[in-house]
């Protein structure tokens, strides 16, 4: 034990030399043998703890600050701490604390602020007293500041009191002082690793090296580029990227000590106790360059002097005030640079336990500091780097920790982290958090397994939503910025989580709830549907961290009434009512499957032609009695020649208005008797399509790599054909009848308004889109050479090679690693929007005077393609049990039997060239192969004859055959010949 500075009061505890001060380090031979593990310095007194819990004092005792009545020179024990094994000591100007390994703090000295926490103003306490109003919190730190006190609870409270004269306690007031302990209910919630007091100002260091500071700045000691007092704790920004790991306060300056072994300082620098190599104060944390190459471990302040120990050279530096020696230099001359104490010198074997070890499971989850500090991986400096971008939460550690305590623990145990969780951690979630810290629970508690039971979803998974949803702008941002950083694993948990609350909710709806209950499940199903609203928004911005349809509640057809559910938005979207109770799905599309959005547009159909019918029928009613009215028609009629079928129905369309596109559809073949019952209008659909797409009319380019079409960047006459194609698909899709148009899915994102990216142009062109990849890829710095492009497009017109800028000036900018991503996107751009533009949007016209509308904008854009061309979601076991027979065909007759074997024994191409053969499309629609309704009857011809498929009814003719052999070779016959397109 090595001690040196002002020895006039006996302070050093060199027992009676003649000395007044110590010019540099001496042994304190009391200490011989012993194990010093903390000490504590006062103005006049220290305070010495040994390894085994006794605590011994020396020095000024006019104000009792030494704990008893004896020698005054050397250290003497304080025997009214002989029953307590203390852990930790803290001196003040002239007042003490001591910290037991129960978590108890006892106090003694100059109490006249309030300094001692006894609940009163006794100018001297002599002998130490518990602070009985912590007796309940078990205190992990202390701190003493001149005339004030800090603690630091195992759960993550900060108490403060005594003067507070410079607002020091950190409770938002100034001038009164306290004598009782209290809460700095600024930093709830945050996980905090040490405090530390100065002459009037404190500060509070987190886990993950986040700095609060507090009280006097006079001399900038907040380090907040200012000098003004500070009532509540405020944030040192400037350090937040350093990794602090430890901070020391002198009376009016600071000393910060970082994981990459840098000292910042800053504050009272009048005698060089910042080490700048000056007498400037510093508003802001310097770096004290000399001793960069150091490796610090430790550092502390004395009142205007700071020490630095690098253990690995053996090195104590020291800088400041040496009036009474306290530099240890040999001399009473100040220093503003460091300069080296005579040793030697050597790491403390010593290590006291952190904060947040061998923590009690109650009190974890009772505390929202202790379970924020739980999971911060100490392998992984991340934590270190916590912003808004970064929470420094290691998610799975944290998911295994969690499962595993509730888990494995006791049914009483985890009632117990229940009880917590709903009683004590959830209620109090503060919507303004006071740092980006606090915010870590948000992210950790959904993973403990207790939200997850059905049970705790009304006392857990809800009231935590609700909390989450109360949270202010600012840190709802950064949530979504940290949810947007997730694993796509640990995202879906907390996605699949809140669609069961969802659908636990919906089924307790369903089995009935009182209706005084109504308003608090309604409450309940709006907080989840919001939460998940927030995580769709989030993974939608952050490029999809998990697939749209993940957010599907495949559930919904069963447990609400979808069409009552969309009438009821649509009204109240009419006629709006405030906040009347009724929560309505459809408010939240991203939760509807597309079975699901079918039946939307279904119902919303099913209103549309019922008001376009309604209105004709007004109209007609009124032509009885007015001449000037004239009566219309309540369907669609389409009246076609066969030989001239896009003729006759852009006539048709021309000659009728918006609204005659809502009614019902009837197609009518010149010279047939058929009635439309939906066959008719199908095959309308089926020749029309095959006509239009004939390359005689060139309107579309075909792309044989990927078998899909593109509009024509020709000029065109009759670009009246491009809003009829619009218009068929849009009628396609109301009259839920799937039509062979084999776009990208580019077109159905242009529909819904949405852009186009180089995966289309990969799924269109795939040779051009992995050239454009490979372009993005490239590393090597000879890109312009290797790839040898400017801002041009080649394309062939009629014969002709044409050059086409992309840009303006396009042919002079050369592709480089800077303008790629512009060149890619230009690219893009042209061959999905410039170049077609005019003829998209007669397409677009067509389409949307059939299909605008709200419900549209529910699908994404692969369903809306599955709409229009269905899917390939075969289900061939699906197929076979929804086929009706017709006359004596039934399930178990042996052709029917053998026609099945047959089928389910064909190659996947084979089926797809039946479904063509059958249906006129090898794509099934969106609501599934049972949707297709596909009927099998029997013929009166021999086995001589093939089987006929009458596509626009999904009708089979099959003559009963006898045997496997022939009905597969009569079968595949059939399919070949008829080349997928019969329309008998």
């Amino acid at each position: 034990m090595l001690c040196w500075g002002n020895a006039s009061y006996g302070q050093l505890g060199l027992g009676g030399i003649d000395e007044e001060i110590v010019v540099e380090p001496r042994t304190c031979e009391f200490f011989h043998g012993k194990q010093v593990c903390d000490l504590g310095c006062g103005h006049r007194h220290t305070t010495f703890l040994l390894e085994d819990g006794t605590v011994y004092t020396c020095g000024c005792n006019d104000l009792g600050q030494l704990g008893h009545e004896k020698s005054r020179k050397k250290p003497e024990q304080v025997v009214a701490l002989d029953a307590q094994i203390i852990l930790a000591v803290s001196c003040g100007e002239s007042h003490t604390l001591a910290l037991n390994d129960k978590g108890q703090v006892f106090s003694w000295g100059l109490g006249s602020d309030g300094q001692l926490g006894l609940h009163n103003f006794e100018e001297c306490v002599r002998v130490p007293r518990n602070i009985k109003s912590l007796s309940e919190v078990h205190i992990a730190q202390v701190a003493c500041g001149y005339w004030h006190s800090h603690a630091l609870s195992r759960g993550g409270h900060v108490f403060s009191w005594g003067q507070n004269q410079y607002g020091q306690l950190g409770l938002g007031i100034d001038g009164q002082s306290i004598s009782t302990p209290q809460i700095i209910q600024s930093l709830q919630g945050i996980p905090f690793n040490q405090i530390s007091a100065g002459g009037a100002h404190s500060f509070a260091l987190t886990l993950s090296g986040a700095v609060f500071g507090w009280g006097r700045n006079k001399f900038g000691q907040l380090g907040l580029n200012d000098c003004n007092d500070r009532f509540s704790p405020a944030l040192l920004k400037s350090l937040r990227s350093q990794r602090v790991i430890y901070i020391s306060c002198g009376e009016d300056h600071t000393a910060a000590l970082t994981k990459l072994r840098g000292v910042f300082t800053f504050g009272a620098g009048g005698y060089g106790q910042l080490g700048h190599n000056s007498t400037n104060h510093e508003i802001n944390p310097r770096k004290v360059f000399e001793l960069m190459g150091n490796v610090v471990t430790q550092i502390s302040c004395g009142r205007q002097h700071t020490l630095a120990f690098t253990p690995s050279c053996g090195k104590m530096d020291s800088f400041g005030l040496a009036g009474n020696g306290q530099l240890g230099t040999r001399s009473t001359c100040n220093r503003k640079s460091p300069a080296t104490v005579k040793g030697p010198w050597v790491a403390s074997k010593y290590t006291g336990e952190t904060l947040g070890t061998k923590l009690e499971i109650d009190l974890v989850f009772s505390s929202a500091s202790c379970l924020n500090g739980s999971f911060l991986s100490t392998s992984h400096p991340d934590h270190y780097s916590t912003s808004s971008k970064c929470s420094g939460v290691d998610m799975n550690m944290a998911r295994l920790l969690l499962h595993r305590v509730v888990q494995r623990g006791h049914h009483e145990l985890t009632q117990q982290i229940a009880a917590s969780l709903e009683k004590n951690l959830i209620p109090r979630l503060s919507n303004s958090p006071p740092d980006i810290e606090a915010l870590r629970l948000y992210l950790t508690l959904p993973e403990c397994a207790l939200f997850r039971d059905r049970n705790s979803y009304v006392t857990i998974a809800i009231p935590f939503a609700k909390s989450l949803l109360s949270l202010k702008e600012a840190p709802l941002k950064v949530l979504g910025n940290w949810w947007s950083t997730f694993e796509p694993p640990v995202f879906q948990r907390l996605v699949e989580l809140y669609k069961e609350v969802v659908v636990y909710l919906l089924q307790m709806h369903k089995m009935g709830i009182p209706s005084v209950e109504q308003r608090i499940f309604t409450c309940f199903l709006d907080t989840s549907l919001r939460l998940l609203e927030i995580l769709h928004t989030v993974s939608e911005r952050a490029g999809h961290i998990i697939q749209y349809d993940t957010f599907y509640i495949h559930e919904l057809d069963d447990l609400i009434d979808i069409r009552n559910d969309y009438i009821t938005w649509i009204q109240r979207q009419m006629y709006p009512l405030g906040h009347d109770g009724v929560v309505t799905l459809c408010r939240y599309p991203f939760v509807f499957d597309a079975q699901a959005k079918t039946t939307l547009l279904q119902t919303d159909a099913i209103i549309q032609m019922q008001m376009a019918v309604d209105q004709a029928q007004m109209q007609n009613f009124s032509s009885m009695f007015l001449p000037a009215v004239e009566s219309v028609n309540p369907c669609l009629i389409l009246i076609v020649r066969r030989e001239n079928i896009v003729g006759d129905t852009m006539e048709v369309l021309r000659k009728s208005k918006n609204v005659d596109y809502k009614k019902p559809l009837k197609v009518i073949f010149v010279g047939e008797e058929a009635v439309d019952a939906g066959g008719v209008r199908k095959e309308l659909f089926l020749l029309i399509m095959k006509e239009l797409l004939d390359p005689k009319y060139g309107m579309f380019r075909y792309y044989e790599e990927s078998r899909l079409i593109w509009f024509s960047n020709k000029t065109f006459e009759d670009i009246d054909l491009f809003n009829l194609i619009g218009v068929i698909c849009g009628l396609a899709i109301y009259n839920l009848t799937i039509v062979e148009l084999n776009f990208p899915v580019a077109l159905y994102k242009k529909l819904l308004k949405r852009k186009p990216t180089l995966d289309d142009l990969k799924e269109l062109m795939p040779d051009v889109g992995r050239s454009l990849q490979q372009l993005l890829d490239y590393t090597e710095d000879d890109l312009e050479e290797t790839f040898c492009l400017n801002f041009t497009i080649t394309e062939e017109n009629y014969g002709a090679i044409e050059v086409l800028e992309l840009v303006r000036n396009g042919e002079d900018i050369t592709v480089d690693k800077s303008n790629r991503q512009d060149f890619v996107y230009a690219y893009v751009d042209y061959v999905f929007n410039t170049s077609v533009a005019p003829l998209f949007e007669c397409f677009y016209a067509g389409f949307h005077k059939v299909c605008g509308g709200k419900v549209l904008e529910l699908f994404q854009p692969n369903e809306l393609q599955a709409m229009v061309i269905g899917n390939t979601n075969y289900d061939w076991t699906e197929l076979e049990k929804s086929t009706e027979y017709k006359g004596e065909y039934w399930t178990d007759h042996p052709t029917i039997r053998l026609f099945w074997e047959v089928f389910h024994r064909l190659p996947l191409e084979e089926k797809k060239q039946f479904l063509l053969f059958l249906t006129g499309s090898d794509r099934i629609p969106i609501l599934g192969m049972k949707s297709l309704k596909l009927v099998i009857q029997p013929t009166s011809g021999g086995e001589q004859y093939l089987p006929v498929a009458h596509t626009c009814f999904n009708l089979l003719d099959l003559p009963k055959y006898r045997s496997l052999e022939i009905l597969r070779e009569k079968l595949l016959q059939a399919i070949d010949y008829n080349q997928g397109f019969n329309l008998a």
